[in-house]
């Protein structure tokens, strides 16, 4: 993140596990392999429905979100705290109690999961962007679903993997990214990308291009809230909820963006790293950058063979099997999120909290917070957050194998399905012991 705020791992640690770490990474190991074991015996057909399932909710919840009242609050509510943060952003001093440091890498980039998780996919309306969009089509006369051109299904998901891929860069490798030019060069080009390929579009490019928006919509997936096939509000198991996720162009790059970035947080964090990158003749940004790209790519292949090779055991289709199993790569991604970001976002947010009170850093008291303080209490309890971040990743890496065995049993024959997992398990285990020895690099 923003290391000018807080290093990532200055709270837990090898030394705080209750266990020695060597034991606590092969027992992860384990764990996730005995998990397939135990699915490959009780768990022989599938049982997700994907879209197709969900319980209703009460009538009076589904009028009041599909209202259109509702709605427009949310888009007014989400357009009203965009333009707050421009103001900080565009008058602001350039300095790190100027709230929108904290707005972009801690309320947006890593309040987005919370929100998704809790709300479902509500950033498609809160969207400032697409409320603009929608204002501006609203003037012309136009409907917000017609551009001047045609967008091709085939272009999928790329520019929002691109658009990943930029963002992370401006987080972990850009040099002053903790500085007003900085940011606001790269707003400013996310802005104008996504709106105009919204005018060229129309209000699908959203969907596919904007990376924030289908970041929100893939950890939505992990929510309990869904629509069903008949247009129904309904709640549902998660897991089920993420089996609807369709396979589209870019969907691998995607996951593997969002998660090969996030392992590349915790080893640009590392003493050996950072020791050898500073002592070489290159630069550190395009050392960082290089890096980067490699673990976003390692990802990439190793997935993407994984899942080849499972079709080649299994006798099954191969070309599309890596686009069918990458719904299983969100929950990873989750919980590394929650391993790497969690103190972060308890810390930081509660100091941009604050900081937001007083926009220009002029002594303002806006929301009356200015005077508030950070509770540190949590940075007491560095175990219990070592605990925390390792039982998130395995966690992630257990629902990821649940994902994986259902599609499985679906698209593989039945005699040959577990066969089939096997190239997945092994990409599944060498994740989790590497994102922990990652994790906690020292």
């Amino acid at each position: 993140m923003i290391g000018e705020l807080l290093p990532l791992h200055g709270i837990g640690g090898r030394q705080d596990l209750p266990v020695p770490f060597g034991l606590a990474v092969g027992g992860a190991a384990v764990a996730v392999a005995l998990s397939f074991v135990v699915l490959g015996l009780a768990w022989r057909t599938p049982k997700y429905r994907g879209d197709a399932s969900g319980k209703p909710l009460p009538a009076a919840i589904t009028r009041t979100v599909d209202a259109g009242w509702f709605r427009w609050l949310l888009r007014l509510f989400g357009l009203a705290t965009f333009l707050y943060a421009m103001y900080a952003l565009l008058f602001g001093v350039d300095r790190l109690t100027n709230p929108i440091f904290g707005f972009v890498y801690i309320v947006v980039w890593v309040g987005l999961v919370p929100i998704s998780l809790v709300f479902g996919p509500v950033w498609r309306t809160l969207n400032p962007l697409r409320t603009l969009h929608l204002l501006f089509c609203k003037l012309l006369r136009q409907p917000p679903s017609k551009g001047l051109l045609r967008l091709s299904p085939k272009v999928g998901l790329w520019p929002a993997a691109l658009g990943i891929f930029a963002f992370t860069w401006l987080e972990l490798v850009a040099p002053d990214r903790a500085t007003i030019p900085v940011l606001q060069a790269w707003l400013a080009l996310y802005v104008v990308i996504t709106f105009f390929g919204a005018i060229l579009f129309g209000d699908r490019w959203f969907a596919t291009g904007d990376p924030f928006e289908v970041y929100a919509s893939l950890m939505a997936r992990l929510s309990p809230w869904g629509r069903r096939t008949d247009g129904a509000l309904v709640v549902r198991r998660p897991l089920e909820n993420l089996d609807g996720l369709k396979a589209q162009p870019g969907l691998v790059g995607m996951v593997a963006a969002l998660l090969g970035s996030t392992a590349y947080d915790g080893f640009s964090n590392s003493s050996s790293w950072i020791g050898w990158a500073q002592n070489q003749v290159i630069s550190m940004t395009w050392l960082g950058s290089a890096a980067l790209t490699a673990f976003i790519l390692f990802v990439l292949v190793t997935y993407s063979g994984a899942t080849l090779l499972a079709g080649r055991l299994s006798d099954s289709s191969r070309t599309t099997l890596p686009g069918l199993f990458a719904h299983s790569v969100v929950p990873i991604a989750l919980g590394y999120v929650v391993a790497h970001y969690l103190t972060l976002f308890i810390l930081e947010g509660q100091r941009t909290l604050i900081y937001l009170s007083d926009p220009l850093s002029n002594g303002a008291n806006v929301f009356g917070t200015g005077l508030l303080a950070v509770n540190s209490g949590i940075t007491n309890h560095s175990t219990a957050i070592s605990v925390i971040q390792v039982v998130a990743v395995v966690c992630g890496h257990l629902l990821g194998v649940v994902s994986a065995h259902d599609r499985a049993v679906a698209l593989f024959p039945r005699h040959k399905a577990l066969a089939g997992q096997l190239p997945l398990l092994i990409v599944m285990v060498g994740y989790t012991a590497g994102g922990l020895f990652l994790l906690f690099s020292t």
